[in-house]
């Protein structure tokens, strides 16, 4: 068991993984297929567990190889990670790099910039996940996180991408229909779409009136007959008419410009939700990682004065 994993398995189970088939792994690396299916079987039989299911026309890997990928992606990105900050790869960006962003803002907004991001870099690979709630600060799956609100962790490095704000809004009917709110606790009187997401208090909207010293802050316990996880669907049955939401301003800017949705109670605050891309201390020197958070930064940056 020794020798049960070699190096060498690594690179080679990666891009067997990502071409798909055998045989296009053995034109990927430029052997045969039957060399391809040989280094395959060694490594399963060093191992002693199977890592993939092979068809004639396709393969899938078991619950074994799935770990055996991650674990051999991650490996693979330290090597290449520590080549960089030793200056072996003079800088330039490449390698694989595991982004995880939360649903809505992902598929909306990181995913189109990742698009322009790999056409510009092209020998950096990027696995995106998506996801309801930011991963752990202790799990190792991702390089970067982009997510709302700084996080508490000392040991990640947060960078600030982007200004955010949480804002009231409603379609115009619902308002016809229902009335607009002048005081906070009107929104009790309201049907109130709730998004259970994070560990902030479900039901519990935090406002604001005034600043510095003389700011008091209000909680208002909301109720509604709609909740889900998923933002975007929150939006969209705000936009039907259903009743008022609190969401980040990203994600609903474009409907309070055309219109679709009017902004609530606007003379009080509520919690930001500004934009931050967080990595671990030891991926500061990663020059994929750099590249990667220094073009959100500056493409998030040109969206916002091309709004202002």
């Amino acid at each position: 068991m020794a020798n049960a994993i070699l190096p060498s398995d690594l690179g080679f189970f990666s891009s067997l993984a990502s071409a798909g088939s055998l045989s296009a792994a053995a034109r990927e690396l430029g052997i045969t297929t039957p060399a391809v299916s040989k280094h395959l079987a060694l490594m399963e039989t060093r191992i002693g567990v199977p890592l993939v299911n092979r068809t004639t026309r396709r393969m899938s890997l078991t619950p074994e190889g799935e770990v055996y990928l991650e674990h051999a992606r991650r490996i693979l990105g330290e090597i290449d990670g520590m080549a960089q900050v030793l200056g072996v790869s003079k800088a330039t960006p490449k390698g694989l790099l595991r982004v995880n962003a939360t649903l809505g803002f992902g598929r909306s907004h990181v995913a189109p910039l990742i698009s322009r991001f790999v056409r510009k870099h092209p020998e950096v690979e990027v696995q995106l996940q998506l996801s309801v709630n930011p991963p752990a600060p202790t799990d190792d799956l991702f390089d970067v996180c982009v997510r709302f609100g700084a996080p508490p962790d000392s040991r990640l490095i947060a960078r600030h991408i982007a200004p955010n704000r949480r804002l009231l809004c409603a379609s115009p009917a619902y308002l016809a229909r229902r009335g607009t709110p002048k005081v906070p606790s009107d929104l009790g009187k309201h049907n109130c779409i709730g998004i259970r997401q994070g560990e902030e208090a479900y039901g519990v909207w935090r406002l604001t009136s005034g600043r510095g010293s003389g700011a008091r802050s209000e909680a208002v316990k909301t109720r509604g007959n709609l909740a889900t996880n998923d933002g975007e669907i929150a939006v969209n049955w705000a936009l039907d008419g259903h009743g008022i939401l609190m969401r980040a301003e990203w994600d609903i800017e474009r409907y309070l410009r055309n219109g679709r949705l009017v902004q609530v109670l606007p003379q009080y605050a509520t919690p930001d939700a500004d934009i931050y891309a967080v990595y671990p201390q030891r991926h500061q020197m990663a020059a994929r990682v750099r590249a990667f958070v220094d073009f959100l930064a500056l493409s998030f940056t040109q969206q916002a004065a091309a709004k202002g």
